[in-house]
């Protein structure tokens, strides 16, 4: 029989002082920025949608923390904090919610298509599920030519309902395909609850039809995180094929930022937000006296110093002129079923 699907909080592994810093400087990088865009949108500064990542910053830090540079991560149009926690830089990504051709995807892609090859961030994703099976054709590639290195595939817990979930574990179990699957479960699609879509809420059992290796995890604890990932990591770095985690998280503010939010009450929203990673993380640090509160002063002065500076630097980028509609666009001279 396969591993059967259990809920991890984190261990007592030992967390070096770097990495609590890591965490949190990563975790209020991402606070900020996804701050400063929703009001950008509220200027309208920023068109069309805009998902934001406050409330589920911790996935993202304990996610990266634990890989490697080169391990490929792909994700769904919620995608900002990964990508800023991968390494793109502010600048990039706040330039192309602007849409200016400065940004991540020269200004084409907005909010839910960055991408970047240098960070090995294959991209957000805004078809549902869509990327569910290019993460395991990410992960056969690195198979293919011989690497160690394991592709992160990331969606939200109303994409697990998606019928190419189930064609995809299937292969990636038969071909031992090295791909984390990791449901971020912040307990809505859009503004449906998991409990009205369907009779499997404990989303990790999805897996046992296939006898794939799978796990819940406390999403609000980067710790948590960061150590069910190394437990997947190790596991698919050995060739015994791919994992799933399911990572329970919550996201603060609505599906997107237009959402009115009234499915669920604001009761549960403050609830949620005790268990807050980017305070909880802090108070850690001071409390294991890894630095002093001037230090953690110090930490959010640079990083509010970066994202104005990003906030500058993308309303004074240019937008694309017209022409450029026609570049970056695949196309074959001699394709044969189109006459002119």
């Amino acid at each position: 029989m396969g591993k059967t699907a259990t809920k991890t909080k984190s261990t007592q592994t030992k967390i070096s002082k770097e990495t609590y810093l890591q965490w949190y400087e990563t975790m209020f990088r991402v606070r900020r920025f996804e701050e400063m865009a929703q009001r950008s949108y509220m200027q309208q500064k920023i068109r069309g949608f805009l998902h934001v990542y406050i409330g589920q910053e911790a996935l993202a830090a304990g996610i990266i923390s634990a890989c490697k540079h080169t391990d490929p991560i792909i994700t769904a149009y919620r995608d900002h904090g990964l990508a800023l926690a991968r390494g793109m830089s502010s600048r990039s990504a706040m330039a192309e919610l602007y849409g200016k051709t400065t940004g991540c995807s020269k200004g084409k892609g907005g909010s839910m298509h960055y991408f970047d090859k240098e960070n090995y961030f294959m991209g957000g994703h805004g078809i549902v599920g869509g990327q569910i099976p290019l993460g395991a054709g990410i992960g056969f590639a690195e198979k293919y030519k011989g690497t160690d290195n394991v592709c992160v595939c990331l969606f939200g817990d109303g994409a697990a309902r998606q019928g190419s979930l189930h064609e995809t574990f299937n292969m990636a179990m038969t071909w031992k395909i090295p791909t984390i699957f990791i449901c971020e479960n912040n307990h809505y699609a859009m503004g449906t609850s998991v409990e009205r879509t369907s009779n499997v809420t404990d989303i990790a059992q999805l897996g046992s039809a296939y006898k794939m290796p799978s796990e819940t995890i406390d999403g609000m604890s980067p710790e948590a995180v960061h150590e069910g990932m190394e437990r997947a990591l190790k596991h698919c770095r050995s060739g015994e094929g791919p994992y799933f985690l399911e990572i329970k998280t919550y996201r603060y503010k609505g599906h997107s930022v237009s959402d009115p939010q009234k499915y669920r009450t604001k009761e549960e929203v403050e609830e949620y937000k005790k268990q807050d990673p980017v305070n909880v993380t802090r108070e850690t640090i001071l409390s294991k006296k890894y630095a002093s509160q001037k230090d953690i002063e110090a930490i959010n002065k640079r990083v509010e110093e970066e994202i104005q500076d990003a906030l500058k630097f993308a309303d004074e980028s240019p937008y694309p002129e017209a022409s450029a509609i026609y570049e970056d666009v695949y196309y074959q001279n001699d394709y044969p079923y189109i006459k002119e």
